[in-house]
């Protein structure tokens, strides 16, 4: 009898144990994200790294079928926008499925229509920082509505946030070069690093005066 209870006891002991294991929470942690879209000089490549990126890793272009022409890619993209519902302009729809049929597909650069090439030099506007003009040429108003959040904040909220911080455009500056994640959600904010110095602080003074 004394054995029988001692073995009931153990057989207790380590179901607690096996459960208590169970009901421990699992803490995963992902690598960082390093894979990265391929270059080129066409528009389409700033308008992935920008706009893509915010929904999936660059992995997921590589995974396509190798070989996928120009309509294929460009009606690929066209279902991230129609079905997923993807911040892209229909003009952005066929810059960024050219670029992914040169770079991941088929198409040859040269095959390509005149449209689809790399823009020419910034105009007069945006030299001198003019906000609209850079808003447009970066696509923000698609992720960023001025009083309504889309992808990400708007921009009204965004300046109610920082009122009264004596260092909210050097921050804000910070967040459009380098990127951001965390402040506003889950869905990241990609790096502008290609806008000069001047530029970032342009788009950072306009946000907050909204």
């Amino acid at each position: 009898m004394h054995k029988h209870l001692k073995h009931t006891a153990m057989l207790v002991v380590v179901f607690g144990i096996v459960g208590l294991a169970q009901a421990a929470p699992l803490a995963i942690t992902l690598p960082p994200e390093t894979a990265k879209l391929r270059e080129s000089t066409l528009p389409g490549h700033l308008i992935a790294t920008q706009k893509c990126a915010t929904c999936h890793s660059a992995d997921y272009i590589s995974y396509q079928p190798p070989g996928m022409t120009l309509q294929q890619w460009t009606a690929e993209v066209g279902k991230m926008q129609h079905v997923y519902g993807a911040p892209l302009t229909d003009d952005e729809v066929k810059k960024v499925g050219a670029y992914l049929a040169v770079a991941y597909g088929s198409a040859k650069e040269g095959e390509l229509l005149v449209e689809l090439k790399a823009p020419a030099a910034p105009t007069a506007a945006s030299d001198k920082g003019d906000a609209t003009a850079l808003l447009n040429a970066n696509g923000c108003l698609a992720c960023h509505g001025i009083d309504k959040k889309i992808v990400g904040p708007a921009y009204h909220d965004i300046a109610a946030k920082y009122r009264g911080d004596t260092q909210a455009v050097s921050k804000l500056e910070a967040s459009i070069r380098n990127g951001s994640a965390g402040k506003w959600g889950e869905v990241p904010m990609p790096p502008f690093s290609q806008l000069k110095p001047e530029e970032v602080r342009t788009l950072a003074e306009f946000v907050l005066k909204q």
